[in-house]
């Protein structure tokens, strides 16, 4: 029987011939990830166990991106420790306020991910960079402290579900609607310890950053990694960004799935979560409507440069709704750039937006968009669990950049094409 993408990454990187689901393996990382809250606990896990040494200073990232600016003294302690440590070991890629961007946008913007390599980060949407062919998954803090001690960690072979993607998506569909889509049809634990291997003449018609937003997501199914074939898109992405040696895996012909997930892209509509879990979902002409207090634009995954451009595409010439809060977070300062660059900054401060420094704050409810109880947000976040954003008694609806801008717009839960007509 054949391998899959993912069993052949991590076959590679085992230095076996080949492996399948259930296999218990040692491999070897290419990367290893903290961020602001987890690298703190990784140090203390690191210590107390007797390291000495990192294992490569250039195969380490750390990224103080989730309470920063720093909201408070808390905060401020943990990035002081997350500094120290960096500063301790030489890590080559630090990136501090003023440079850092939010993780998951910020490593394959500056080339730290490739295709067919392996990556562990102490936080779960570390699963984001299958988008690039690459087998990445989240881990706990002591698990990230092994990997940078070792630059290996134990990893059980996943079965994997394959999603064949048909179809070319209409207008106002992006990857937000995609993988809410996938996740409302299989459940959060539909895909529990598998990878989701997307294949099919529907993934040439995904950009980049609608499969960015897909491996993203692929944790609130449950998976253990989401990872996309390396075509074109993906090596013009690279290129110019990631100098050293890569290499791109293909799934045998006869590798074995566990099931076959079937989307046709162009029957999707735009696609919200409702609370309380990212599986409830609905398309949004069967829920607009609904009040709403705060529109989040941002997050690592809906922060890139093509959602900034949907949403200012449907805010230009227009205002926030009374009595709504939009806030816009791009994900990295070359996206604020661009941003600038692109008189995006404007439409959106000109609309009565807020727009923010790169900072995940408001996506775990940490600062910069808080919410207070009884107040309901749509946000391009990921998660909307019971107080996600806030107050256990405050509501998330999960949506696009375009619903949420359309929906900040008209005051309530809304579609773009409430807004825009066609040309």
């Amino acid at each position: 029987m054949g391998m899959t993408m993912t069993q052949k990454i991590l076959a590679a990187h085992a230095g076996l011939a080949s492996v399948k689901a259930g296999d218990l393996i040692e491999a070897k990382l290419d990367l290893v990830l903290g961020n602001d809250v987890t690298t703190p606990v990784a140090v203390k896990v690191f210590e107390e166990t007797g390291f000495s040494e990192i294992f490569d200073r250039d195969k380490i990232a750390i990224l103080l991106d989730h309470y920063t600016p720093c909201k408070d003294i808390k905060s401020a302690q943990l990035c002081k420790t997350s500094r120290e440590f960096a500063k301790r070991f030489s890590i080559t890629h630090f990136y501090d306020v003023g440079e850092v961007g939010i993780e998951h946008a910020l490593l394959p913007e500056k080339g730290l991910v490739a295709p067919g390599e392996v990556i562990i980060g102490a936080d779960s949407h570390t699963c984001t960079y299958g988008a690039l062919g690459a087998f990445s998954t989240g881990v706990g803090s002591t698990d990230m402290a092994a990997g940078m001690a070792s630059g290996e960690n134990w990893f059980k072979v996943p079965a994997a579900i394959r999603v064949e993607l048909t179809g070319k998506p209409g207008r106002w569909v992006s990857g937000k609607d995609v993988i809410l889509h996938l996740i409302g049809k299989i459940g959060v634990d539909g895909a529990l310890y598998r990878s989701l291997e997307f294949t099919g003449p529907g993934v040439a018609e995904l950009s980049m950053d609608d499969r960015f937003t897909i491996s993203n997501m692929a944790i609130e199914a449950g998976a253990k990694n989401g990872i996309f074939p390396v075509d074109e898109k993906t090596r013009a992405y690279v290129s110019g960004r990631v100098t050293r040696a890569w290499t791109a895996y293909e799934a045998d012909p006869d590798a074995e799935y566990e099931s076959t997930v079937e989307i046709d892209l162009g029957a999707l509509q735009p696609t919200v979560s409702l609370p309380h879990l990212p599986s409830n979902t609905r398309v949004i002409d069967e829920v607009k409507g609904m009040a709403i207090d705060q529109v989040v634009i941002g997050s690592c995954t809906n922060g890139r440069i093509s959602d900034m451009r949907s949403a200012a595409k449907l805010l230009k010439g227009r205002k926030v709704a009374p009595g709504i809060r939009c806030i816009v977070i791009p994900a990295t300062q070359e996206i604020s750039l661009q941003c600038l660059r692109e008189g995006l900054t404007e439409i959106f401060l000109e609309a009565g937006c807020v727009f923010s420094v790169p900072t995940c704050g408001p996506c775990l409810g940490g600062h910069m968009g808080c919410l207070a109880e009884g107040e309901r947000a749509v946000s391009t976040t990921n998660r909307n669990f019971v107080g996600r954003m806030g107050h256990t008694k405050s509501e998330v609806i999960l949506a696009s950049p375009a619903v949420a801008a359309a929906s900040a717009v008209k005051g309530f839960l809304a579609s773009p094409a409430d807004l825009y007509e066609e040309e």
